[in-house]
């Protein structure tokens, strides 16, 4: 007979003693466990004992987490929280530097624990270690853990960052300005700084006094990763922090800095891997460079303007090589004729006041921009097209000037300019790092591609949407491949004629051709089922060979992990934290937690996962919201799941809603669905009249006698 589902078997320790085989009964009180397990080994005060994981955390076992001991558990009876931070609030002031120095690195390892934190904050725990930094005595490792320990207890979000001192944003600053430091403590400092410039407002200021970017960039020119990530973080978090009125200026401080080239040479093309934080900075980087060209994006052209009104003729000037003629050449009806004409073979829609094309917002003044230094810069390109294209029929001829505003507007959309980084992204891209104005380059290179398709489709003025299809068809292709740099953008560009993107499409829409016939469909119908079954069974196959999913806190690069895996009998969830991301799958036995399928009640996504209805920043990403998900089970208890990616995330809430018996509604099961159903209706249309079908498969033919033979492919 199977024990009670509150009885859990536990073996517990305590040093110096054999440990006791125990069952715990979790109706009873934690105190009175407690009371039990010190009465066991006679030892008297139990209210200053606690148990906790004996495991890598040493977490605390509390009244919340108690439900999370599984049988066969190690357990430790230790000193209470409050016992223990009382201690080592005692102990890293003590005068011996060898007893300090220990105190200080058993203090940075337990205050990863909530509960302790909580009792050493109590203790004012962090005002002692914000003195000892300022004081400015400690160094080497006992510096190295006095941050270490402070980093921990902050990340709870106990205390607010707002009540910290200058001296000690001062003193912090220092260790990052100095030229030569202790990695560990550098590291930290970064941390810290970052960490004090998102949460803070008026933290920000004070710490944007304390350290320039100057000081910042050689700690980018080392070889250490884990250093330039942070560096980059903090340049980005005073990026992201800065008021609008200054981040232009800060993009000029950056540019005369060269801290474009410094990544590119120190961080791109190190000869080291790039590792997913540093992508994910080096993305955010990218994300708020190009929201500098939010302002001229949204900016109207004032038409009565005459400084914006120049770069229009100077567009004119360049085109036709004419000068702005005096005022008093011709009469003022023969001049608006010839300007009316220029303007019409550069290709604007308002050809007598071309000004009036970049009101429209967005990309407003932008698409001004990138069309003078197009003209400027790449004059010879811009004169072939404008020259090219005015001497075709009007009905075949490239505008010009529509395609240069709608190519911006097409380009800010494709980059996302003005919208905030994502959390978890990280798409950058390395060929916008080889060039100081890679926007205004991009563009160049896009606006040729759009004049050489245009030619190759042989379009007219009707065409000009689809035109743009496939220009953009053809620069999303060509960024997938994430190109290093503009060259091999362009040499990218060169493969996707528009003859190759019609192979392209042709070739999909083969592979997903559907029939509209009507037996057609009563056959799709017929085998819809069938696939629907195949589809279910692959989802609970994938669910049983489990995955890795990530546990996000607030601060980003601690990341921990933990697997989940369904049972071969598909009956049961197993789940359990790990130290690391796993090479393969994790065996069940290894996974210490269970969760049967029959207590399941529901599955819920995205905003009303418990995880993100709580207070932090992940609710507020849309993009970690697209991979949340959680199980329902008992009757307000849930397992909180964020999936690595779309895939997983498709493949987890399809495979859990088949396990209860409801429909698999993810964008993955339409696709597979589209797929199988396809090759399936291709197979049983196949024309197999007169050929006789094999019961069994042929036979493997023997092996020849030698290979002394050539296949020619050609």
């Amino acid at each position: 007979m199977p024990p009670p589902a509150d009885i859990v078997k536990v073996a517990i320790e305590w040093p110096g003693a054999f440990p006791r085989l125990m069952e715990i009964d979790q109706k009873k009180p934690l105190s009175a466990i407690i009371k039990e397990v010190c009465e066991g080994w006679s030892l008297g005060n139990h209210e200053n004992y606690a148990l906790q994981n004996a495991d890598s955390t040493n977490f605390y076992i509390t009244e919340k987490n108690r439900n999370e001991i599984k049988n066969g558990s190690i357990l430790r009876l230790t000193t209470s929280p409050a016992q223990t931070s009382q201690q080592l609030h005692e102990r890293i002031q003590s005068s011996s530097m060898d007893a300090k120095l220990e105190a200080l690195k058993d203090l940075a390892n337990a205050s990863r624990d909530i509960t302790f934190a909580q009792e050493f904050i109590n203790l004012d725990g962090i005002s002692l270690l914000t003195q000892m930094v300022e004081s400015g005595t400690d160094f080497g490792d006992l510096l190295s853990f006095t941050l270490t320990a402070f980093v921990e207890l902050m990340d709870h979000g106990i205390v607010s960052w707002d009540t910290f001192s200058v001296p000690f944003i001062k003193k912090i600053a220092s260790y990052v300005n100095k030229s030569a430091m202790d990695t560990a403590v550098l590291q930290r400092s970064l941390a810290i700084l970052e960490s004090m410039v998102l949460n803070s407002q008026d933290l920000y200021q004070k710490v944007a006094q304390e350290i320039t970017i100057g000081q910042l960039i050689p700690h980018l020119q080392g070889t250490e990763q884990d250093i330039q990530t942070y560096t980059i973080a903090v340049i980005n978090a005073l990026f992201l922090k800065a008021p609008e009125e200054k981040r232009q200026e800060m993009a000029h401080i950056l540019a005369q800095k060269q801290l474009r080239n410094i990544i590119l040479t120190n961080v791109i093309r190190s000869t080291k891997p790039i590792n997913e934080e540093m992508a994910h900075q080096l993305y955010v980087h990218q994300v708020l460079t190009f929201n500098l060209l939010e302002d001229r994006m949204m900016t109207k052209m004032d038409p009565q303007d005459q400084a914006q009104r120049d770069i229009i003729f100077e567009l004119r000037r360049i085109a036709f090589d004419v000068e702005c003629e005096p005022n008093n050449s011709g009469s003022i009806e023969k001049r608006k004729s010839m300007y009316t004409r220029d303007y019409k073979k550069l290709g604007f829609i308002n050809h007598v006041n071309p000004a009036i094309d970049f009101t429209q917002i967005p990309p407003g003044m932008l698409a001004l921009d990138n069309m003078l230094y197009f003209a400027k810069h790449h004059q010879d390109a811009y004169v072939r097209i404008v020259l090219e294209n005015s001497s075709r029929e009007d009905k075949h001829e490239c505008p010009f000037g529509r395609s240069s505003i709608e190519l911006t507007k097409m380009l800010c959309e494709i980059l996302k300019v003005g919208e905030l980084p994502s959390e978890n992204c990280r798409d950058f891209h390395p060929m916008f790092f080889t060039h100081d104005r890679a926007f205004e380059e991009f563009f160049c290179i896009c606006i040729q591609l759009l004049n050489k398709t245009w030619k190759e489709m042989r379009a007219t003025s009707e065409d000009f949407n689809k035109v743009m299809q496939v220009v953009r068809e053809q620069i999303m292709r060509a960024l997938t491949a994430k190109p290093n740099s503009l060259d091999q953008f362009k040499s990218r560009l060169q493969n996707l004629s528009y003859t190759e993107i019609l192979k392209i499409r042709q070739s999909e829409r083969m592979n997903q051709e559907d029939f509209q016939s009507r037996p057609i469909l009563e056959l799709r119908e017929k085998i819809q089922p069938e696939i629907m079954e195949l589809i279910k069974q692959q989802r609970l196959n994938r669910l049983c060979e489990g995955t890795c999913f990530r546990k996000i806190s607030c601060r980003r690069r601690q990341d921990k992990f933990w697997y989940c895996r369904l049972s071969p009998n598909h009956k049961v969830l197993h789940y359990g934290d790990l130290e690391e991301h796993p090479q393969g799958e994790v065996p069940h036995d290894s996974l210490q937690d269970k969760l049967p399928v029959a207590d399941i009640k529901a599955v819920v996504t995205g905003k009303d996962c418990p995880h993100m209805k709580e207070k932090g920043a992940l609710k507020q990403n849309k993009e970690v919201l697209e991979l949340a998900f959680s199980v329902l089970y008992d009757s307000d208890e849930y397992l909180n799941f964020i999936a690595p990616d779309k895939h997983e995330y498709c493949m987890w809430t399809d495979g859990l809603n088949a396990l209860l018996g409801k429909e698999m509604t993810s964008d993955f099961t339409k696709t597979d669905l589209d797929t199988l159903l396809s090759m399936e209706m291709k197979l049983r249309l196949l024309d197999l009249e007169n050929i006789q079908i094999p019961e069994a498969p042929p036979p493997i033919p023997k092996e020849p006698s030698n290979y002394d033979f050539v296949y020619d492919c050609n």
